[in-house]
Order: structure tokens, then C-alpha cells, then sequence
């Protein structure tokens, strides 16, 4: 058994593999920049654990406002060998300390790895869930808006650098707290606008009506396609608000009319993720209805 760097040429093998942990475990062993990552789409360093010639192990490494973020996934049939351990010694290596190692799921596995290597449990990311389809309870309709109006990508577009910048300024701001969604640049909102699920109708604006070129939130929606396990289903990526722009309902309305538009796709669920101290927005969230499915947590590499 021995730790490797990962090749992209065992693409299929480590696909394979995380398909097996997601069919045991019924969560999805890797994040969406955890698999860009292990794809070479972001700048990562990705190890793995080979014993006879075949990978049991993998962990992508990725940077976000200089902490280092890994996804640790141990195929179901190596488990309790060891495994998991030798890629936290890898990672340790590259790293040092203050690393996030994330388990989806808050699986029991990771805990008792967690406890066995001293780790700190610092941080619960919870994803929240809410019918959109028949028999779901209706969604309240939104407060109107005063000196504001709600549009899209598609409509705004036409100065797409502009907008962009725009983007990174709200969200920078409402994010200024956040160790991941905080400190975007232009290139971040392009990359995301440049990936298959992005649609300009489904990123929702709140503008100035006094300052149309003034940004005062921004609610961007997702689309999960369906897959062996579920169906499709919408997603509450990110709903961002200008802090200056705050106690005018801006984030509920931009919230709401998402939602709508996710439903309006035929879409029978939609998930979010919310830190689980964010006191302010799971109220609100559950509020419109929604309700906790499952927990990530992040644990400290000390």
C-alpha cells in the first residue's frame, strides 16, 4: 500500500470508485469543486492510495483564500486498513496544519477517524431540502420591492463585464465572513457562467431602480440533472445581498421568485447548504419551508 500523486489517466478507475462510496454511504463522497479538482479543471493537488496497482483511496487538496480544503474518500471494501490514515499523513505533508478535511454526511466512519487522529470538529454545513411539486406547500408570495426591481443574467447581459464585477462586488460583501465564498474575483463568476448547468435566466438580479447599473443582490439557481439515484432537483446556490441593501426584503424576494423559477422547470425538490450557526438564514429558511437532510462537517488537521 502506498501513497501516489493521481493520474489522470485513472480518471474511470477513481470514478468507479466513488460511485461505489456514494452507493454505500448515500451521499455524494465529493463536492462539485472536489470533483473539478480531481478532473484537472482547478488547480488542486491530488494523492491517492494504490495497493496492488489498484487505487483504494483519494484525496483532491485545493486552496480557497489560502486554506487548503480536501475531500478524503476510502473505497467501502478498504475500510478500517488504514487507508484513510495514510492519505491524512499525505495531506499533513502538503498542507501543515489549519487544513479542512470534509466528511459528507457526518458519516461515522469519519468520526471515529476523527477521534482516533485527534481532529477538531469546526465546522457544520448543512443541506436543507423542500418539495417544489404536487402537494408541496405553496410558496408565499414575495413583499414588493421598494426602489428595486428583480431581472436576470439573460436580460442584463449584454455588458457581461460589468455585470460580473458587479457580481463579485455584492457577493464580496455579503461574503466578506465566509472562508470560501468570500474574496471572488471576475474569473470565478466566469468559470461558473462557463460550466454545462449555467443558465443566464436562472441568475436572478435585485438592481437599483434609481442606479440600474447598481447591484443590490443576486440569487443564482442551479439545476441537478437526474441520476441513478434521484431525480432532477433544483438548487439555491448562492443568494448574495449588498450589506447596505439589508431590512428592504431584498434576499427574501430574490429567494422567492428563485424558487418559483426552479419550480416553473418542472422540479419536484430544491436543496441549499447554510452553515449550521447561520441563526439568521436557516430561520429564514425554514420559514419558506425548508427542513434539515443531511450534515457536512469539516474537521481541522492539526
Amino acid at each position: 500500500m502506498e501513497i501516489v500523486p493521481l493520474d489522470q489517466d485513472r480518471e474511470a478507475e477513481v470514478a468507479a470508485m466513488l460511485g461505489a462510496a456514494r452507493d454505500h454511504d448515500q451521499v455524494d463522497p465529493v463536492s462539485e469543486q472536489g470533483l473539478r479538482a480531481l478532473a484537472g479543471e482547478i488547480e488542486s493537488r491530488n494523492v491517492a492510495v494504490v495497493d496492488d496497482g489498484a487505487v483504494v483511496g483519494v484525496a483532491p487538496v485545493r486552496w480557497e483564500n489560502g486554506t487548503a480544503n480536501v475531500e478524503l474518500v476510502v473505497h467501502p471494501g478498504e475500510r478500517r486498513r488504514g487507508v484513510g490514515s495514510k492519505l491524512l499523513s499525505a495531506i499533513r505533508a502538503i498542507t501543515g496544519t489549519g487544513a479542512q478535511v470534509w466528511s459528507h454526511g457526518d458519516l461515522a466512519a469519519a468520526r471515529a477517524m476523527a477521534g482516533v487522529r485527534g481532529l477538531a470538529r469546526t465546522r457544520e454545513l448543512l443541506q436543507m431540502r423542500r418539495p417544489l411539486g404536487q402537494g408541496a406547500q405553496p410558496l408565499p408570495d414575495p413583499a414588493p420591492l421598494e426602489g428595486a426591481r428583480i431581472t436576470t443574467y439573460a436580460d442584463l447581459g449584454a455588458d457581461a463585464q460589468a455585470l460580473d464585477s458587479e457580481i463579485v462586488r455584492v457577493n464580496n460583501a455579503a461574503f466578506a465572513w465566509h472562508p470560501e465564498q468570500g474574496g471572488w474575483t471576475t474569473n470565478d463568476v466566469q468559470e461558473r457562467r462557463g460550466l454545462p448547468w449555467f443558465d443566464p435566466r436562472g441568475l436572478l438580479l435585485a438592481v437599483d431602480e434609481d442606479d440600474p447599473a447598481r447591484l443590490l443582490g443576486f440569487h443564482w439557481t442551479k439545476v441537478h440533472p437526474a441520476d441513478a439515484t434521484e431525480p432532477a432537483k433544483g438548487e439555491v446556490y448562492i443568494v448574495g445581498v449588498d450589506p447596505d441593501a439589508h431590512g428592504r426584503g431584498v434576499g427574501r424576494s430574490l429567494t422567492l421568485e428563485g424558487l418559483r423559477y426552479l419550480q416553473d422547470q418542472g422540479l419536484a425538490a430544491v436543496i441549499l447548504y447554510v452553515e449550521s450557526d447561520n441563526t439568521a438564514a436557516l430561520r429564514t429558511y425554514e420559514g419558506l419551508g425548508f427542513e434539515r437532510f443531511f450534515t457536512d462537517v469539516a474537521y481541522t488537521l492539526g
